[in-house]
């Protein structure tokens, strides 16, 4: 309120008159938002910053989602600053990969993999009809069952190398028989189901 009025507290009463100028710099952004960047219009037009700011609650959607979800990170408490750099660039490198892994991925999920381009940056995003496509049906290109990114870590970690000791020399490596969902998260990903321990 202060900001608004300009207040006089005397012995015989209180007054106060309205910042009528500023009231009205302040109503003629009403309902809308301003972003501030160092990069220069060359580099990053209007548009291009919008949607980049716009990306940033994706970022704070993966860390909420590293640290509590998909990747399970808890606090870790650190006492020297090596060790802290350490865990932030884990934490980054993690982050990393889970955005590569959703984009591989993405034909597996509900992922829009054909985001329509909007032209107007500030406008709600809108669905592509492939994407309403695979919500309506639950049901991919290939008409394979959809999962959540989450759901899909779930049935991977089912996928298995289990080490069977008989007797002190006698062991074994088996590997758990893959489904035809992980078999196709790895080809996805261009990648073999390893048949040795690492």
């Amino acid at each position: 309120m202060a900001k608004h009025f300009t207040l006089v507290v005397g012995e015989h009463g209180f007054t106060y008159t309205p910042k009528t100028d500023q009231i009205a710099a302040e109503a003629a952004l009403d309902g809308i938002y301003i972003i501030r960047t160092s990069v220069t219009a060359e580099t990053l037009d209007t548009p291009a910053v919008v949607e980049a700011y716009k990306s940033l609650a994706g970022v704070e959607r993966d860390f909420r989602s590293l640290k509590a979800i998909d990747l399970d990170l808890r606090p870790i408490y650190h006492r020297t600053e090596d060790r802290v750099r350490a865990h932030v660039l884990i934490c980054m490198l993690a982050a990393y990969l889970v955005w590569h892994l959703r984009r591989a991925w993405a034909p597996l999920c509900f992922t829009d993999e054909q985001r329509p381009a909007r032209s107007d940056p500030v406008a709600p995003a809108r669905r592509s009809d492939n994407a309403l496509a695979k919500a309506s049906r639950q049901r991919g290109a290939n008409n394979e069952v959809l999962h959540s990114f989450a759901s899909l870590l779930d049935h991977l970690a089912t996928l298995t190398r289990d080490e069977i000791i008989f007797t002190s020399r006698a062991k074994i490596h088996k590997l758990a028989n893959a489904t035809a969902l992980q078999r196709r998260a790895f080809d996805l990903l261009d990648a073999t189901i390893p048949l040795k321990p690492m």
